[in-house]
């Protein structure tokens, strides 16, 4: 019988440290899940309205750099541009895409050969992006989020 009570003796002492909740802090936890998260991706990118049709993520990717390219090129198309060489090259612009889906150009990066034959080629880059369609804000966890990206343009002057 001594040896029964012990038993349960030792059994209820042991037993008890599997009741025991440990108590995780919020900082804990917002710590443990900000180290899993990707911050250089968004589950969805900046889209325009005419990209909704597209259903994976590339998809729509690929449609909205197509219809911000499209955009530029053909504004820059339709002026009169006069240059004394022939000019083929990559003009680097640097975006930002806002929460509220407002669209700022931070950045042009451009050689100074097309500097030198287009002098007023950042202002026309501006001046096309006041007519551009409304930019949706990319989302990421179910939140509108700021977003930068880069944008090669390929400029061809003859």
């Amino acid at each position: 019988m001594k040896q029964i009570c012990v038993f349960i003796l030792v059994l209820m002492l042991t037993s008890c440290e599997y009741f025991n909740v440990k108590k995780t802090s919020s900082e804990a936890i917002l710590n443990e899940e900000l180290q899993t998260f990707n911050w250089n991706d968004v589950d969805v990118y900046p889209t325009f309205s005419v990209c909704d049709s597209n259903e994976t993520k590339n998809e729509k990717t690929a449609c909205f750099t197509q219809v911000l390219t499209t955009h530029i090129l053909g504004y820059l198309q339709n002026k009169s541009i006069v240059v004394t060489h022939d000019v083929t090259d990559t003009i680097s612009l640097k975006f930002q895409v806002s929460e509220t889906g407002m669209l700022s150009l931070l950045n042009i990066e451009a050689d100074s050969l097309i500097i030198k034959e287009i002098p007023h080629v950042k202002e026309l880059i501006y001046c096309s992006l006041d007519s551009l369609p409304k930019v949706f804000p990319a989302i990421k966890r179910g939140q509108q989020v700021k977003t930068e990206f880069e944008l090669p343009i390929i400029i061809h002057a003859n």
